[in-house]
C-alpha cells in the first residue's frame, strides 16, 4: 500500500542560504574580536608609557657633555734645546712660582757661552790698553807743549832784548832779524802743537766711545747668553698643580717642544662641543646649568672657538660657586639654554613621535580604560618636553611610548591583566 510522504520544507537552496548567513554572522563576530585597521585594539596597559600633560615654563635647550678643565692653564715649552739631565718634580705636585722642575744639558750652548765670555774679556783688555796708550800719547803731547812753551818764552825774551838793542843801534840788523824769526817760529810751533793736541783729544774720545759701546753690546749679549743658560733649568712660571710632565732623563728635547702644563688652582671651567646645527644660536654670555648631586649650578659661555672641529667648541664658567670635588677630565651633563623661559603646555617626550610626527596621539578617557586617537599640534621641543600648541590640555593623560604595531588604530582598550 502506498504511504504518503510529507514534503520537505528545507529545499537545497534554502539550506545553502541559511548556511551562508551563519558564516557571515560568524565572520562579523570574529571581526569584533580581531579589530581591523581604523578600529579598536586591546593592549596591556603595563606595556605603555602614559604621561600627563602639564603647564609650566618651557625653555629650549640642548644637552651637551662638558669636560672639567682648570680655569687657567700654563703650558711648559723648552726655551732651549738640550738633553734632560735631571727631573726634579713629579706629575701631580703642587708648585710655587719659580720652583725648579727639570734641568737640561746643552754642551754647544755652554761652549758658546765660554767663547763669548772670552771675547768680552779680550775686548775689555783692548779697551783698557787703548785708553792707557791714548793717555800716554796725551802726556807726551803735553810734554812737547811744555818744552815748546819754554823755548817760545826764551825766544821772546831774546827778541825783546834785541829789539831794544837794535833800536839803540847796539846790535846789527842781522842779529835782530834772527831773533825775530826764532820767536815767530816758536810761536807757530806752539800753535800747531796745541791744534794737534786738541785733535788727538777728540780722536781719543771717539775711539774710546766706540770701544765702550762695543763692550756694552757684547756685555748685553753675554747677559742674554747667561739667560739662555738659565733657561736650561726649567722653572714654574706660576703656582699651581703640575698636571703633566713629559720628560725622562737622557731624553733629547728641541727648542719649543711641549714639556708639560700647570693647572691653576683658582677655579675650573667646562669645555664642551655643541652640534653644528646650533652654531647660529650660540653666543658669548649664553647661560646654562649643570646638576651635580641633585644641586643645579649656573654656567655662562665665556669663549667660542673660531675653528669648528667635531662641533662648535665652547668654554663655560660657573657664575657662582662651583661643585666641590671636581677633577680635571671629569664629564658633566650640561643644559645649554637656547631661549628664555616662557609659560606653555608641556608634553613629555616619547617614542610616539616617530610614528605621528607630532600630528596626533592617543589620549586616555576620563575612566582610564580607553585611549582615543586625537589630532594635536606641537611646537618647539627640548630633550625633555614638547610644547603643545593645540589638541591637549593640562591634566590630560597621553600614551607617549612607541605606537609601533597599532599606529593605524583609532582606539586602544587598556587591559590591566598580564598576557
Amino acid at each position: 500500500m502506498d504511504v504518503l510522504i510529507p514534503k520537505n520544507k528545507w529545499s537545497f537552496i534554502t539550506r545553502w542560504w541559511w548556511l551562508g548567513a551563519l558564516l557571515l554572522a560568524g565572520a562579523g563576530a570574529t571581526g569584533l574580536y580581531w579589530p581591523k585597521p581604523g578600529q579598536r585594539l586591546h593592549v596591556v596597559a603595563s606595556r605603555l608609557t602614559i604621561s600627563p600633560v602639564t603647564r609650566g615654563n618651557f625653555q629650549e635647550f640642548t644637552a651637551i657633555d662638558g669636560v672639567v678643565q682648570p680655569l687657567h692653564t700654563v703650558y711648559l715649552d723648552a726655551a732651549e734645546a738640550g738633553t734632560v739631565q735631571q727631573v726634579l718634580v713629579e706629575e701631580g705636585t703642587t708648585l710655587t712660582a719659580g720652583q725648579p722642575l727639570l734641568r737640561l744639558a746643552n754642551p754647544d750652548l755652554q761652549l758658546e757661552m765660554v767663547n763669548r765670555e772670552t771675547a768680552v774679556y779680550d775686548l775689555m783688555n783692548n779697551l783698557r790698553n787703548t785708553r792707557n796708550q791714548l793717555l800716554q800719547n796725551r802726556i807726551l803731547r803735553q810734554n812737547q807743549l811744555a818744552d815748546i812753551d819754554f823755548q817760545l818764552a826764551e825766544a821772546k825774551r831774546v827778541f825783546d832784548t834785541n829789539q831794544v838793542l837794535y833800536s839803540q843801534k847796539v846790535i846789527a840788523r842781522q842779529d835782530y832779524l834772527q831773533s825775530q824769526n826764532a820767536y815767530r817760529y816758536q810761536l807757530r810751533r806752539r800753535q800747531l802743537t796745541q791744534q794737534t793736541l786738541r785733535q788727538d783729544s777728540v780722536v781719543m774720545q771717539q775711539q774710546l766711545g766706540t770701544m765702550q759701546e762695543s763692550v756694552q753690546r757684547m756685555t748685553s749679549n753675554l747677559a742674554l747668553m747667561r739667560r739662555k743658560m738659565d733657561d736650561l733649568l726649567l722653572r714654574a712660571p706660576v703656582g699651581g698643580r703640575l698636571s703633566s710632565l713629559a720628560a725622562e732623563v737622557g731624553e733629547a728635547k728641541t727648542r719649543g717642544q711641549r714639556l708639560g702644563q700647570i693647572d691653576g688652582l683658582a677655579g675650573v671651567k667646562l669645555h664642551a662641543a655643541v652640534d653644528e646645527f646650533y652654531i647660529a644660536r650660540i653666543a658669548a654670555g649664553q647661560v646654562g646649568e649643570v646638576v651635580v648631586d641633585g644641586q643645579a649650578y649656573a654656567l655662562r659661555v665665556t669663549k667660542i672657538f673660531a675653528q669648528v672641529a667635531k662641533g662648535l667648541q665652547i668654554d663655560l664658567a660657573f657664575t657662582g660657586t662651583s661643585p666641590p670635588g671636581l677633577r680635571r677630565g671629569q664629564t658633566l651633563p650640561i643644559r645649554l639654554a637656547l631661549s628664555a623661559k616662557a609659560p606653555a603646555v608641556l608634553l613629555p617626550k616619547g617614542g610616539f613621535y616617530q610614528q605621528t610626527v607630532g600630528n596626533w596621539a592617543f589620549k586616555l578617557a576620563a575612566d582610564g580604560t580607553r585611549a582615543q586617537r586625537v589630532a594635536i599640534r606641537l611646537g618647539r621641543q627640548n630633550p625633555d618636553y614638547y610644547e603643545v600648541l593645540a589638541g591637549l590640555q593640562p591634566g590630560d593623560q597621553v600614551v607617549t611610548s612607541s605606537y609601533e604595531g597599532f599606529a593605524d588604530r583609532q582606539e586602544l582598550v587598556l587591559d590591566n591583566h598580564q598576557p
